[in-house]
């Protein structure tokens, strides 16, 4: 599977917006810090101890940053973020901060459900900065579901996730999940979902959006000409020709087969527990799976750590971490930064390849 992520030397500009604001040649990604009692602002100051080829631009408490790194013995300057100021690489050390102010102090390894808000607002003002195309990308670093639940009322409903919010922000139906590391992309049909409601959430109208997205941002942000798709079937053995299942024969094949004729390229349904096996990966660009459990163990096992998660079809590039807010690792200096790392590095790549296809 040809899923080569660039170095540092390698980001150029681009972006997921036509405005004229992004034809800088330096590309800002903004990394919300995520929950603030978390590991997100130990990864922010740990990044930012070296050099990159782009700037990067951290939305939240620039004194949460300051007492993060004075925890971790990390020497750090924080500038607040200046967009009348032409945008300039990062030199480790330093990080340009676009300040939201806690509703409390925060202590690491303590939440505290008043910061709650504040999670969301750094997550609005980081979307809506990429929306407006003053920023290139935004990474996001990982949050508490508990604590924005038990603190305020989203307005869609329970709060569930940044993919899920970040949909409805941006006004879409329907976006995808995709994991990937350095050599395995995984696309989710459903996400967070129980298990018992799974089945009846494969329908041909949710395979079909979600395929033509993954096929879409598979060209137009990984400039992938015409994008190999396994699709693992949704029961054991892919339904056995029915003896364990009849979603295969009523639902998927026929949805493969429809899309197919449009022109992507989609094998399967295929039995999950051999579609991720290297016979099978070899000349795939990604995989689909039907449910978050079916798909994401393997990706996770391959390369926790070095993964990163992506959110496909919103008018934005969106990256994140692959793991949660590890409260028992922040402020000791002990969290591992490859995950966030490497999603700075995917929003890059994303925004290289896009910048491509723009038109002139």
């Amino acid at each position: 599977m040809n899923t080569a992520i660039p170095s540092h030397s390698s980001a150029s500009n681009s972006s997921a917006s036509d405005s004229s604001a992004l034809s800088q040649a330096i590309p800002v990604l903004a990394i919300t810090a995520g929950e603030p009692a978390g590991i997100g602002p130990d990864l922010c100051v740990q990044i930012a101890q070296q050099a990159w080829q782009y700037q990067i631009l951290v939305v939240c408490d620039k004194q949460l940053l300051i007492t993060r790194a004075e925890q971790l013995g990390l020497p750090l300057t924080v500038t607040d973020f200046d967009e009348n100021i032409p945008a300039q690489e990062h030199i480790a050390g330093h990080l340009w901060v676009k300040h939201v102010p806690l509703a409390e102090v925060s202590i690491a390894g303590e939440l505290n459900t008043a910061n709650g808000p504040y999670v969301l607002k750094t997550l609005d003002i980081a979307t809506q900065g990429c929306l407006d195309g003053h920023w290139h990308a935004m990474v996001t670093a990982p949050l508490h579901k508990g604590v924005i639940n038990d603190s305020v009322e989203v307005e869609t409903g329970s709060f569930t996730g940044h993919t899920e919010y970040l949909r409805d922000y941006c006004g879409k139906e329907e976006v995808v999940m995709m994991l990937a590391t350095e050599d395995l992309r995984v696309a989710l049909v459903t996400t967070h979902l129980p298990l018992r409601d799974v089945a009846e959430a494969i329908t041909p109208e949710r395979i079909s959006r979600v395929a033509r997205i993954l096929d879409h941002d598979l060209k137009q942000f990984f400039a992938i000409k015409n994008p190999r798709i396994l699709v693992a079937g949704l029961n054991p053995h892919a339904g056995e020709g029915g003896h364990l299942g009849m979603e295969e024969i009523e639902i998927i094949e026929p949805t493969l087969k429809s899309l197919n004729e449009e022109g992507l390229n989609l094998i399967g349904p295929l039995p999950a527990d051999t579609l991720y096996t290297p016979k099978h990966l070899e000349h795939a660009d990604a995989t689909l799976a039907m449910y978050h459990d079916q798909g994401l163990p393997v990706l996770k096992f391959h390369g926790f750590g070095r993964a990163a998660n992506i959110t496909l079809g919103l008018p934005i590039i969106r990256t994140s971490v692959d793991h949660g807010t590890a409260l028992d690792l922040a402020g000791f200096g002990t969290a591992d930064s490859g995950s966030l790392e490497t999603a700075l590095k995917v929003a890059a790549q994303m925004a290289a390849a896009y910048q491509t296809k723009r038109p002139s």
